[in-house]
């Protein structure tokens, strides 16, 4: 019988969780490429979008994640080809169910979020019904049990001035809020500094205030009962 997973007494290594996380993601949004080559998985740790934060990686490090991942039967290496490869076995191995293993990796990905911003990011892994059963399988994985390994998310302290509380994971340990927190707003400077430095984190705010803006709409349309969507 396996030990459950337990992030307190042996958490996750940032390295670790990037490529644990990047192998569900691809198992998702791209099946046909599924399971990833070492090559594959590398350019999926390294990506610049969806990524926060956006980390560097070499070979070397993602082979030394994945030992560490298989020694704890996170991932399998998939042997018959000439090129190895590699696919995660996350919801078993942690014991969640694959609507729970989506919302950590996502957390794993994109740093701590709002159900709401998890909902809109999990559409073309996951269409969940709505931001009431991102919550649910939220608080399951809040409230598991100490016999299971413990809590694998947490719901953090509501930042100044943001409307919704952000969840964010413990498969790499407790989480400090103020480590956690999010970037400020990014205001437009015609005087000074460098506009090519600032373009990234302002396209990085407003993308996250359209995501926050959809979930308003979306919320709204549920409580009067009509369809977010014009086409339908």
């Amino acid at each position: 019988m396996s030990t459950p997973f337990d992030g307190r007494s042996r958490p996750l290594t940032s390295t670790e969780a990037r490529v644990l996380a990047t192998l569900l993601e691809k198992a998702r949004t791209v099946p046909d490429s599924y399971p990833l080559s070492l090559n594959s998985l590398l350019s999926g740790c390294n990506q610049k979008t969806s990524r926060d934060p956006v980390m560097q990686f070499a070979e070397g490090e993602v082979l030394e994640a994945l030992d560490g991942l298989r020694s704890r039967a996170l991932v399998v290496e998939i042997g018959g080809a000439r090129v190895p490869r590699w696919e995660h076995n996350f919801p078993r191995g942690v014991g969640v169910p694959e609507q729970s293993a989506i919302l950590l990796a996502l957390l794993m990905l994109r740093g701590p979020q709002t159900a709401g911003e998890l909902r809109l990011h999990a559409e073309r892994w996951h269409r969940f019904a709505d931001i009431s059963s991102v919550e649910a399988f939220l608080d399951e994985l809040a409230e598991r049990s100490d016999a299971r390994g413990g809590p694998l998310v947490t719901l953090l302290p509501r930042a100044p001035g943001a409307r919704e509380s952000r969840w964010a994971h413990l498969l790499c340990g407790p989480v400090e809020a103020a480590t956690a927190a999010p970037p400020a707003p990014c205001r437009p400077d015609h005087h000074h500094g460098d506009a090519g430095d600032s373009l990234p984190q302002r396209v990085q705010a407003l993308e996250a205030e359209v995501e926050r803006l959809r979930a308003t709409v979306e919320r709204l349309c549920e409580q009067l009962g009509v369809s977010a969507d014009p086409g339908a």
